[in-house]
């Protein structure tokens, strides 16, 4: 602590901005002054605002009281509850790539990330220090958390601490990240001698509520002061024009209202709205806008044209023909022992069924395809990783690998248990987007691996329980974008030419995301531009909607 601190008040910069200790300042206006010097895509909390009225009293064009409610956990009566062994392991910050890491997962869960700098050069700090969660037989990270101690901060006459910024990734399959997280911190001050653990959390946010009453957090009333900023602006701006759209609408719906577009909801549970700027209007349904024309739709709606429209320009693509009839799906099968059945129209990956290897597997598709599609396609089977490639006004803006849904077995659960379970943790991380069903498809997976739901899934037992990828399917996503080779970017850019389409969403398959080897399976001419952090999908949709406002100030 500088001189200058002790003489004015408290704070410390933990990365994302300055935890400001407004009770250690002097009077209102000093807490106000402070927060007015916050810096540009920073987050400074001003905590235990003794008076918050007056402190808004200062400048109330510039600061909001914070709708957060405060918890505290009793360090002294604390202890860990159960025996179970844990899936999670809980370190301190180990390399700069941990960082990096830790910022994907702020950036998926739509937090601030921080300063890889700052955290690196005070990981050693006893004011904070940042913890991060990995499965006990992996380096990969999962979750991340922020304790500070007061104690090293300022001289607390409470002996207390706080906890800060956890975040879980969304797409784990690993239960009780954020548990062991805070368990991991709880202990720590506990052993240092520490009294409380607070933190703060927003009262909509009711899994982490629950987490944190489970595990014997109290309310106690302190208030929290910040500054207005584009980054906590959903905390001082009524979101009415959001409520009722899916995570695909409010992405771009968000980007556009950053940028001074009016937004007009047209029909919420459809995912249609229509943004004006100046003279200029244009109606959407979701990333599918008015510049994408009639032709290019019919394209992309039809796969065994988008695949014929591909292999004419020079694309790779796989072996493929509609069935007619019981003898020529033999025939292809003899030609191609392992195929796909898919509707020739259709999204989502419903009615598709992957890697069938005998006759009467692939019959049985093809009558659950033909309930989505007077035409059904038998495919080649292409084995690779599934990647997303979005192209966005002829450019590549984002690329993604996509992983089937997959549970771990606990010893304890049944795999239906473990559905359940994975399905309300992908639900939530995607605004309801993200499920896992029970259907036939999920069931042929089960069973060819020898499962049945009744089965209790043996402890660390990974199981895939789809063939497909699909977000909408419990499918996960993760970034790849800087990895993809120039081979791959040069056939996505291609595509979409060849389609003449200004927003798709393409799907290859591939051995590896920098190589050159790839197939294209298909387009889509509404790709989903969520879940691409912290790759700019929105950004780059609006730039070519409203190109005159990527530099405006509003």
């Amino acid at each position: 602590m500088n001189k200058s601190q002790e003489t004015v008040g408290s704070f410390v910069d933990v990365g994302w901005g300055r935890l400001i200790f407004a009770h250690t300042f002097p009077d209102p206006h000093s807490v106000a002054e402070i927060l007015l010097q916050e810096k540009l895509n920073r987050r400074d909390i001003a905590f235990y605002v003794n008076d918050p009225q007056l402190v808004l009293r200062v400048a109330p064009q510039d600061l909001f009281l914070d709708p957060s409610t405060t918890y505290r956990l009793d360090l002294k009566k604390w202890k860990r509850q159960g025996q179970i062994e844990s899936h999670v392991r809980v370190t301190g910050v180990e390399n700069k790539d941990d960082i990096n890491e830790m910022n994907r997962i702020y950036s998926s869960n739509g937090m601030v990330p921080v300063d890889p700098e700052t955290v690196w050069r005070d990981r050693e700090e006893e004011r904070f220090k940042y913890f991060v969660a990995r499965p006990q037989d992996s380096e990969q990270i999962i979750g991340v958390s922020l304790g500070v101690d007061h104690m090293f901060c300022f001289d607390d006459m409470f002996n207390s601490s706080s906890l800060w910024a956890l975040a879980v990734d969304p797409q784990t399959k690993y239960p009780g990240v954020g548990t062991e997280l805070v368990s991991h911190l709880a202990d720590s001050f506990a052993q240092r001698g520490r009294d409380f653990m607070d933190l703060s959390v927003l009262e909509e946010s009711e899994a982490a509520v629950r987490l944190y009453e489970g595990l014997g957090f109290e309310r106690v009333p302190v208030f929290t002061v910040k500054r207005r900023n584009h980054i906590n602006e959903p905390l001082f701006i009524a979101q009415d024009v959001q409520e009722g759209f899916n995570p695909y609408a409010t992405i771009i719906i968000d980007e556009a209202l950053r940028r001074g577009i009016s937004v007009e909801a047209i029909d919420p549970q459809r995912g249609y709205f229509r943004l004006g700027h100046g003279n200029r209007r244009i109606t959407c349904r979701e990333s599918l806008c008015e510049l994408t024309s009639s032709i290019s739709m019919c394209r992309c709606a039809d796969k065994q044209l988008t695949a014929e429209l591909f292999s004419e320009a020079g694309l790779t693509v796989p072996d493929q023909v509609a069935y007619s009839n019981d003898d020529k799906v033999a025939e292809f099968l003899e030609k191609h022992p392992r195929v796909v059945v898919k509707p020739a129209q259709g999204e989502q990956g419903i009615g598709v069924a992957v890697d069938l290897q005998n006759l009467e597997e692939v019959l049985a598709a093809i009558k659950t395809a033909s309930f989505h599609a007077d035409t059904v396609l038998l495919e080649q089977f292409v084995e690779g990783i599934d990647l997303r490639i979005v192209v966005i006004n002829m450019e590549v803006v984002a690329a993604a690998v996509r992983k089937p849904a997959e549970i771990l077995g606990t010893g304890r659960h049944t795999i239906q248990q473990l559905l359940e379970k994975v399905s309300r943790r992908r639900k939530a991380a995607t605004g309801g987007e993200s499920q896992i069903p029970i259907d036939d498809e999920t069931l042929r997976c089960i069973r060819s691996e020898g499962f049945e739901l009744e089965d209790v899934l043996p402890e660390g037992k990974h199981l895939q329980v789809r063939r497909t990828a699909n977000l909408h399917t419990g499918g996960t996503i993760h970034d790849v974008t800087p990895q993809l080779s120039e081979t791959l970017r040069e056939a996505a850019v291609r595509a979409a030419m060849t389609l003449e389409i200004p927003v798709v969403g393409l799907d290859f398959l591939v051995p590896s995301v920098e190589g050159e080897q790839y197939y294209i399976i298909e387009a889509n001419e509404r790709p989903g531009l969520a879940n691409h952090e912290p790759q700019p999908t929105a950004e780059r949709f609006i730039d070519l909607l409203f190109p005159y406002t990527i530099n405006d100030p509003n």
